[in-house]
């Protein structure tokens, strides 16, 4: 190169740096794209999402090319500016080279470019893919020999090189995603997503309407009492059952008992029954992601469930499973979780008896024992295993308890405040 002049060697190593600044910052583009949108953006018809989604269908041979081009122009200025060291200044000029070419690499071709990609993926990636495609596929030969060389080598230190990468993201993973979508998607999105989430991990006992609160029609009853329940029931579905709850016969539409109704000839008990449907049962500790497909599958909209000795245990209806996505709905007869709970100005919650130990988790963001009763009156009476005087006071993981009221064998109301975490997690005064 003694006939090339100094001057067109420091062009021709700026050059170099730029080019490796070029490969650095298109491997750190295309790596650090969200693959997600990348695939969204490609079905949408933009073209440098298709060019940048073929390249990474083997990201081997992408990995490979960059690296190939990348050292091959790194190795080049080395030498370059080793030539011009020397002309400048001599034998020192080749330390001075390799100190200034270290800097300068390492400023502009790696730190620099890789930080710029990093930040902004999309605007490195999909125009770099208009180079890395036609360079790829002139480079083949050499990529595929170094792959080879690569795979056979590991494969010699025993590490498997057939392992397949997936896309495929766990519900953990998703639910990370969700929460971190907050500039996206609406608070009340989030919730509705998390609770789809959520529905394998709640069971039919969860949110059923327990057997004490389930309204029936004993169809052995007088007829006058039966058609006082038909037009008082505050419900669309009605169950029917013969002296017992547990012989439960049928689930009665009240629009269809309506209809008889108009039709006084056609009034009678054996036709009521007729027009009844067959009650659907619905083991318990279901989980609602399944007994909503099966609600969808069976066409039905009401559950009875039953225990494992076929005994009653409550009712579930798609309602009730929507609630628990999109929550409660104002048409719904039972009680609201804010109306069983009253926040008090000192922090202090004042809650029914009869609210659900789950629900006020979520709302309060809470960790009282949900695993076993669903209410709070049988939350408490699990732990204490007697029933409580009024005044009685308790700690529950790290929450005072205070028992206000207790009727009928049942603690009607408590007051709830939360403490400082202490070692046992439940300790009785």
């Amino acid at each position: 190169m003694e006939h090339v002049s100094t001057t067109t060697l420091i062009i021709t190593l700026i050059i170099m740096v730029v080019v490796s600044a070029y490969f650095s910052a298109s491997e750190t583009g295309m790596m650090t794209l969200n693959r997600y949108r990348l695939r969204h953006l490609a079905k949408q018809g933009n073209r440098g999402a298709r060019r940048v989604e073929k390249l990474l269908k083997r990201p081997d041979q992408l990995i490979s090319l960059v690296l190939i081009g990348n050292n091959l122009v790194n190795i080049l200025a080395s030498a370059l500016a080793t030539i011009v060291g020397i002309r400048l200044y001599g034998d020192a000029g080749v330390a001075i080279a390799t100190g200034i070419l270290t800097f300068v690499v390492l400023l502009f071709a790696e730190v620099l470019p890789k930080t710029f990609a990093a930040l902004n993926p999309e605007r490195i990636a999909f125009p770099s893919s208009l180079l890395l495609r036609p360079l790829q596929t002139i480079m083949m030969p050499l990529v595929w020999i170094l792959n080879s060389l690569s795979r056979l080598l590991m494969r010699m230190l025993g590490i498997k090189t057939n392992v397949g990468i997936s896309d495929a993201v766990s519900k953990e993973e998703l639910r990370s995603i969700v929460n971190e979508s907050r500039s996206q998607i609406s608070r009340r999105n989030q919730d509705m997503l998390l609770s789809v989430l959520d529905l394998e991990k709640v069971t039919v006992d969860d949110i059923m309407v327990p057997r004490n609160d389930i309204v029936g029609i004993d169809i052995n009853d007088d007829w006058k009492s039966i058609i006082r329940q038909l037009t008082h029931s505050p419900h669309g579905r009605i169950l029917l059952y013969r002296n017992s709850l547990d012989d439960a016969i049928g689930m009665l539409r009240l629009r269809e008992a309506y209809r008889l109704m108009t039709e006084k000839k056609e009034f009678t008990k054996e036709n009521l029954l007729r027009a009844a449907d067959e009650v659907y049962f619905i083991p318990e500790g279901t989980p609602l992601n399944i007994q909503l497909v099966k609600f969808q599958r069976n066409k039905k909209k009401v559950g009875i469930v039953v225990d494992e000795y076929g005994d009653i245990q409550g009712l579930v209806t798609v309602e009730d499973i929507l609630e628990e996505i999109v929550g409660d709905f104002t048409t719904s007869m039972s009680p609201t979780l804010a109306e069983e709970v009253m926040p008090q100005s000192d922090g202090s919650v004042i809650i029914e008896g009869s609210a659900n130990v789950r629900e006020l988790n979520k709302a309060f963001n809470w960790t009282l024992p949900a695993d076993g009763p669903r209410t709070v009156n049988g939350m408490l009476l699990e732990i204490l295993e007697e029933i409580p005087q009024a005044g009685a006071s308790l700690r529950v993981e790290n929450y005072a308890v205070e028992i206000l009221a207790v009727q009928e064998n049942m603690i009607k109301q408590v007051q709830v405040r939360p403490m400082q975490p202490l070692k046992n997690s439940v300790n009785r005064h």
